[in-house]
């Protein structure tokens, strides 16, 4: 996990990157009414878009948010990993999820005087699969790119000490 601002910015570009790869290509494939090998380069047109401003939630309010929601969850006492891992993955889902859902629904969606209907339907349909995501692929992908990145970062710490 990141130990620095440096290193924070890294894993939220990286995070969000995949994330919001992720959530267009779910999104594009509910809209074509199945997933096509096209998806994944259509995707990157809504990246340049959706990508920067998860980065930009994620550093004004998200990370801070997502924070302070998973410490009502662990225990000063929780000394198991995973499960903070878990806390923290999942309050983020609940933080970004509806944000960037009423982004996207402003953005392509078009919903007219339907917006609240439009966005609780399209967090409905995000939710589960931002979630799942999360914690089955991106969460350990993102952890194991970075944790890849940055593996001599502590050792060269605990070196000079």
């Amino acid at each position: 996990m990141p130990r620095n601002k440096f290193q924070t910015i890294i894993f939220t570009l990286l995070m969000t990157f995949f994330m919001v790869y992720v959530m267009i290509c779910y999104n594009i494939a509910i809209e074509k009414g199945n997933m096509r090998n096209e998806i994944f380069l259509i995707a990157f047109q809504e990246m340049l878009i959706m990508w920067p401003a998860a980065f930009i939630i994620e550093m004004l309010f998200g990370e801070k948010l997502s924070m302070k929601l998973s410490q009502r969850i662990i225990t000063p006492f929780m000394n198991n990993s995973i499960l903070i891992v878990l806390a923290i993955s999942s309050m983020t889902v609940c933080v970004m999820c509806p944000v960037m859902s009423l982004l996207a629904v402003l953005l392509f969606k078009s919903p007219g005087s339907e917006l609240v209907a439009v966005w609780l339907n399209t967090i409905v349909f995000n939710f589960p699969m931002a979630l799942f995501s999360q914690i089955f692929f991106v969460g350990p992908l993102v952890r194991f790119i970075f944790g890849t990145v940055f593996k001599n970062e502590g050792k060269e710490v605990s070196d000079k000490m």
